[in-house]
């Protein structure tokens, strides 16, 4: 089995936090550390290290400009130790708050301490899971920290006060030999805590879906994949038996690929019957399942493969796209953006959407609890809400002249040397744009436009060497003569023909190369996943109580953070 040896935190400055040795004789922090800054940025979760004795793997990962590295000098399970350091980074924040900070790890340095040990015992991973943790740890509560700021005794010892040095735990006395455990009795299950007991019964089920989609010059999608994650909150004495029962049209199994489970989920019954989810939750809020759907699906891969006609391209109902035309105008420099929104996505409930039936407890709040509203970004009446678009530059762009919205809402700004250009459409400016729609299926459109200005052209703007030749000549009896010929008339003409091609040609390295979209819809899901029910067992479940039914809700949230790509 692998061990881990070591486990290092630097705050934002690369300043030493913490040091914790569990096994072996690792290099030290201050030793790994700027052998993990030489490493050209961006620096991958995984760097091998020779030019230590011995030979050294060094894991790492950032969590709130917080940096976290193990180092280990034997072969391990790469993804067990960047699992571990994901986990520790979560365990301190469920303990000591979000965002993770450092003076919240300087501050309670106790707390910290017995986490590292209960995590990790002697280089072998123990338990991680948050609602076990606290069971054998205690956390840090208000009335102890005002206590010991005014200078009156406190739980937490004196050694392990806050200091300006980085903190080591291997010097310290193992906290698992501190007396008076928090929970004297476990609980039967690893993840739940022993004991639980809420006045409310709650029970909430929140899908998100974060979308990614790159499409051809020609509108055609590339690639469509959805990643989507169940994160559940059960705040239910006991301990209560749950079955969470999800579908789509096309079914579970033939939509969702790669899952991926919490601990508490039975796996037998996902394989028996796909889209069972039957479960004894952990308390409070945790992640129950994620997963990944292809939008496109296999039927759009033969498409790809037996035509090119873009008509022939699936459809994917998306709810804003955007399309980018470069190299415009008499010199090629101009371009414009052309943003358009989905008529489904208008927030008026005209017919329910595909995801929008099959849940059998819609209850108080129901399908829309926390939409903020139930005529407003429910699954009957999904809406857009904060439209954001970039428009990515190259390197050799110094300036954008005459950035306007030419049609439709939004702001966009440029400053010089930015390496984009940012559109931005807030919810009130997206509602307004899409009652603007006149129908017929096609959608509210807005468009950007905008003209690219190189080096060069800043120097002609600056004043740069200008050639002054002509070959007219006035005089001052107000009679002018050509000297040129038909013949000269027509060289003239091609030599500006050839110039304003060159310029085209120039310019074309200044265009933008695509274009995306950030924006979130609530009340929908580009899966069309859906909750269609959730029970609980009352026959297996204990310490719920007779006759209590907790409140349940459900909300569907899709994301799109620069996922929806169009290239040109």
């Amino acid at each position: 089995m692998s061990a881990v040896e070591a486990l290092y935190i630097f705050d934002e400055h690369n300043t030493p936090l913490l040091e914790h040795t569990y096994a072996g004789r690792p290099p030290s922090g201050s030793t790994v550390l700027p052998l993990y800054l030489a490493h050209p940025s961006p620096r991958p979760s995984l760097i091998y290290l020779p030019d230590t004795n011995p030979p050294t793997l060094l894991y790492s990962i950032i969590q709130d400009h917080l940096l976290f590295l193990s180092p280990c000098s034997k072969d391990t399970e790469p993804l067990q130790v960047l699992e571990l350091l994901h986990r520790v980074a979560d365990a301190l924040e469920d303990f000591l708050g979000s965002p993770l900070l450092a003076s919240k790890i300087e501050g309670h340095y106790d707390v910290v301490a017995q986490l590292l040990s209960e995590m990790v015992d002697g280089g072998i991973i123990a338990c991680t899971e948050p609602n076990a943790l606290r069971d054998v740890v205690e956390a840090p509560s208000f009335m102890k920290n005002l206590l010991g700021g005014v200078g009156l005794p406190s739980s937490t010892p004196s050694s392990l006060t806050p200091s300006a040095t980085p903190f080591s735990l291997s010097s310290r006395p193992s906290p698992r030999l501190s007396p008076t455990p928090v929970s004297q009795s476990p609980s039967p299950v690893p993840w739940r805590r022993a004991n639980v007991r809420h006045t409310s019964n709650e029970l909430y089920v929140d899908i998100v879906e974060t979308l990614h989609i790159i499409s051809s010059p020609s509108g055609r999608p590339l690639s469509a994949i959805s990643n989507g994650s169940i994160a559940f909150t059960a705040k239910v004495s006991g301990i209560p038996d749950l079955l969470l029962q999800i579908g789509c049209s096309g079914g579970v199994l033939n939509t969702v690929s790669l899952p991926v489970f919490h601990p508490c989920v039975r796996l037998n019954r996902w394989k028996e019957r796909p889209g069972d989810l039957s479960f004894v939750p952990p308390d409070g809020r945790f992640l129950l399942c994620g997963y990944e759907v292809d939008l496109l699906g296999p039927a759009a891969l033969d498409s790809f493969s037996t035509s090119k006609n873009a008509k022939s391209a699936p459809k994917l109902n998306v709810p804003a796209t955007v399309s980018i035309q470069t190299c415009l105008g008499s010199s090629g420099a101009d371009f414009e953006v052309r943003l358009q929104l989905n008529p489904r996505f208008s927030g008026k409930s005209s017919s329910p959407l595909p995801n929008s039936t099959g849940s059998s407890f819609s209850g108080r709040g129901g399908l829309g609890r926390g939409i903020g509203g139930a005529s407003q970004g429910t699954t009957a009446a999904p809406t857009i809400e904060e439209l954001v678009v970039h428009i990515p530059l190259p390197a050799s762009v110094k300036n954008v002249a005459d950035l306007r919205v030419a049609k439709g809402p939004g702001d966009a700004g440029y400053a010089p040397g930015d390496r984009s250009i940012v559109w931005q459409i807030n919810s009130r400016e997206v509602a307004t744009l899409m009652s603007t729609d006149r129908g017929g299926g096609i959608g509210a459109t807005a468009t950007l436009r905008g003209t690219v200005v190189g080096q060069a052209d800043d120097d002609a703007l600056d004043g740069g060497p200008v050639s002054l030749s002509s070959n007219t000549y006035d005089y001052d009896d107000g009679t002018s003569l050509s000297y040129q010929s038909p013949s000269d008339h027509a060289a003239q003409a091609t030599d500006t023909t050839a110039t304003n091609a060159k310029r085209i040609k120039q310019n074309k390295v200044l265009m933008p190369s695509c274009a995306t979209v950030s924006f979130s819809v609530k009340g929908w899901l580009a899966s069309g996943i859906r909750v269609d029910s959730l029970a609980v067992d009352q026959k297996r479940s204990k310490g719920l109580g007779a006759g209590i039914t907790p409140y349940k809700g459900v909300k569907y949230l899709c994301v799109s953070r620069k996922g929806v790509e169009s290239r040109c």
